[in-house]
């Protein structure tokens, strides 16, 4: 009884009512002459700002090589085949800026997508352009041509504290407008695997397949977060659920929007998080931080001064809990922008500032290694440890898109071979003979003969 009595004691200042009368099922109910607790206020302002993605994709249909040969199809007088498939997906999205017709929403939304369409909760129905999309932290931008649009007030998401209420509004399963709710269960979630960029708003609010992309909403009916992922063990919603925080996501979108990317800028140190074993050896009084175990040469931490064995405990200020940190952090400070490093070296608080840098990736002409390969931009990756040769950009008028790529393939091996890098694809790659690659695109893998 006394547990009960607090639950709605608890309800009764949330929702700013004083209510006496002694229900059995524990639920808030108002006195004669008052209104029903109720989110409606806070939801009519909200849902107009969250809209319906669905996207059409067309994919390669993969067949054996031979089947792509004309004089074997014709041989066996094998009928011809569409090559493409059509693939639909569903997802939600947020208008941040009704102006401009901005809506944010996860790459994986809308990744490799040929068509892009927008419902707004008018039921309008518009075509969409893709603005920008950052895979490594899981946001993209898309923009819409409308009038009365309705954006969603943006709340500084470094305010959350684990306990407040918060609203999931999106399309789960294709069900638009649909409404959950709970309270932040945990703040600063990273190390899950599910983003190369990870500093998740915890929830117990229901979030399902279709929610991404969609709306995380305060009391107030302000954007706190970007529903992303669930944890699933057993295929369905056990509660736990992901979101981006709203200050990491209007963040990325204002690189999106200005320079159609993410513009990383790098530091130069590798680094490791602080083990029982390592606090005991570096003696240590703290067990937060994260220990530098390389610096490259001539990089922006060379030039500061750091060396490997320093332990980083704090960036401008913010306390780092472990190497995580330093990479969500550092990765969306732009390049030329100032950092302050504090740092421990031999039992001393050490303080330096280094200028963020630019990282230097090489790409290379595809038509330098193949000619069927021209129209191509390639470089060396380590992408969600996959190690291959990327597809950066892909003209859409030549024979690689004709063939199907897209940028962010990966290539993972050329004629049978294993490759990891440009070099080695080069060496296996004849430029007079047909070229067979072994394709890694996200989950799915595939054989395609460039000839």
């Amino acid at each position: 009884m006394k547990n009960h009595l607090f639950g709605r004691l608890l309800l009764t200042l949330v929702f700013g009512f004083l209510i006496v009368t002694q229900v059995s099922a524990g639920l808030p109910v108002a006195v004669e002459g008052q209104p029903l607790p109720s989110l409606s206020p806070i939801l009519e302002r909200s849902m107009p700002a969250v809209v319906n993605i669905s996207t059409s994709t067309n994919i390669q249909v993969r067949e054996n090589p031979l089947l792509q040969d004309p004089f074997f199809r014709h041989f066996f007088q094998l009928p011809d085949r569409p090559r493409q498939q059509q693939r639909n997906s569903l997802g939600s999205g947020v208008i941040v800026d009704s102006a401009k017709g901005y809506v944010l929403t996860n790459n994986h939304v809308i990744d490799k997508a040929d068509k892009i369409m927008v419902t707004l909760h008018d039921g309008r129905q518009l075509d969409a352009k893709l603005i920008g999309a950052d895979p490594e932290a899981d946001v993209a931008v898309v923009q819409i041509a409308a009038d009365n649009l309705v954006a969603l007030p943006i709340s500084n998401s470094d305010e959350l504290r684990v306990g407040d209420f918060v609203i999931a509004i999106g399309s789960p399963f294709g069900l638009s407008q649909t409404v959950t709710s709970g309270i932040v269960s945990a703040l600063g979630r990273s190390g899950l695997g599910i983003e190369g960029y990870e500093d998740f708003i915890q929830t117990d609010a229901s979030i399902n397949p279709g929610n991404s992309g969609g709306a995380l909403v305060n009391l107030r009916g302000e954007f706190v977060g970007m529903n992303t992922a669930i944890l699933a063990p057993g295929g369905g919603n056990v509660g736990i659920g992901f979101a981006i925080p709203a200050n990491m996501a209007m963040t990325i979108k204002e690189s999106l929007v200005t320079h159609g990317e993410v513009r990383r800028g790098l530091l130069g140190v590798t680094t490791q998080d602080l083990t029982p074993e390592l606090v005991k050896a570096f003696g240590l009084k703290t067990k937060h931080g994260a220990v530098i175990s390389k610096v490259a040469g001539n990089s922006p931490a060379a030039k500061a001064g750091l060396e490997p064995g320093d332990i980083i405990t704090e960036v401008n200020g913010q306390k780092v809990k472990g190497s995580h940190d330093i990479r969500n952090m550092i990765g969306l400070m732009k390049i030329g922008a100032k950092v302050d490093i504090g740092f421990m070296r031999d039992d001393k608080k050490m303080l330096v500032q280094a200028e963020i840098g630019k990282p230097q990736r090489p790409h290379l002409a595809g038509k330098t290694i193949h000619p069927r390969l021209d129209g191509a931009v390639l470089s060396s990756t380590q992408k969600n440890q996959i190690e291959g040769v990327l597809f950066e950009q892909i003209a859409t008028n030549s024979y690689p898109w004709r063939a199907g790529l897209r940028p962010g393939d990966i290539i993972v091996s050329a004629n049978r071979y294993r490759i990891r890098t440009i070099e080695e694809l080069a060496q296996v790659a004849n430029p007079n003979n047909a070229l067979l690659i072994n394709i890694q695109r996200g989950e799915e893998a595939f054989f395609l003969v460039l000839k």
